[in-house]
C-alpha cells in the first residue's frame, strides 16, 4: 500500500501542469484524499503548490483531405470518464464519449493513459486529455466522417472540428497529439 501512495505521489508530482478537473477519487487509493481549494493551486498536507496555466495556441484550419463534409454538430458538456462516470465525458487525449458512443478522433494520435509507458507518456497523456475536455467544453463541435466509420474496437471515428478549426490539428499544433492516417503508432517515451 506504501509503495502504491509513493508511486502516486511521484506520477502527481510529474503531472503537475496538468492536474487541473482532475477526478481524484477516482486516482487515489481509499482513505487517500486530496483536494483542490480554489483554481490553480494543489494543497497537500505539507502546503499548496501553484499550477501553471496551460498554453493557449492560436486555432489551425482544418485539412480538407479527411473524409465526408458537413457533418454531426453537438453540443454537450464533458466531464472526465472514470470509475462511475455516466454521460459525456473524455476518456483520452484522442477518444470521448458522447451519448452513450465511444468517439475515436481519427486523424490524431496522442498519449497513452491506460497505462503510460514511462513518465513523459504519462504527464502528456493528462495534458492531452485535459485539453480535449477544455476544447469540447469550449463550444458546439462538428463531427465529421472519416474514412472508415468504426475502428477495431468499435469506437467511432471522426474528425472533430469546431468553425472550420480541427481540434486534433490544435492538439498537433500544441504538442499534445501527432498526426495519424494509420499504420503503427511510435511510442511518446524518446520522442521530443
Amino acid at each position: 500500500m506504501q509503495l502504491r501512495i509513493a508511486m502516486l505521489g511521484v506520477m502527481l508530482g510529474l503531472a503537475l501542469p496538468a492536474l487541473r478537473g482532475t477526478d481524484w477519487a477516482a486516482l487515489l487509493p481509499a482513505g487517500v484524499s486530496v483536494e483542490l481549494p480554489h483554481p490553480g493551486k494543489l494543497r497537500w498536507p505539507a502546503g499548496e503548490i501553484d499550477l501553471p496555466p496551460l498554453p493557449q495556441v492560436l486555432p489551425v484550419p482544418v485539412p480538407a483531405t479527411h473524409g465526408g463534409g458537413g457533418g454531426e454538430a453537438v453540443t454537450a458538456r464533458f466531464g472526465r470518464c472514470g470509475r462511475g462516470a455516466v454521460g459525456d465525458c473524455v476518456v483520452d487525449g484522442d477518444t470521448f464519449r458522447l451519448a452513450g458512443e465511444k468517439v475515436r478522433i481519427a486523424d490524431i494520435d496522442t498519449p497513452e493513459t491506460h497505462p503510460p509507458r514511462c513518465a513523459r507518456e504519462a504527464r502528456l497523456g493528462e495534458r492531452a486529455t485535459e485539453r480535449l475536455r477544455d476544447l469540447l467544453n469550449a463550444g458546439p463541435v462538428t463531427l465529421a466522417a472519416y474514412k472508415r466509420s468504426h475502428d477495431r474496437y468499435g469506437r467511432r471515428l471522426a474528425v472533430v472540428t469546431r468553425g472550420g478549426v480541427s481540434l486534433g490539428e490544435t492538439l498537433v499544433a500544441e504538442g499534445l497529439a501527432r498526426r495519424y492516417d494509420g499504420g503503427p503508432r511510435r511510442g511518446w517515451c524518446a520522442w521530443a
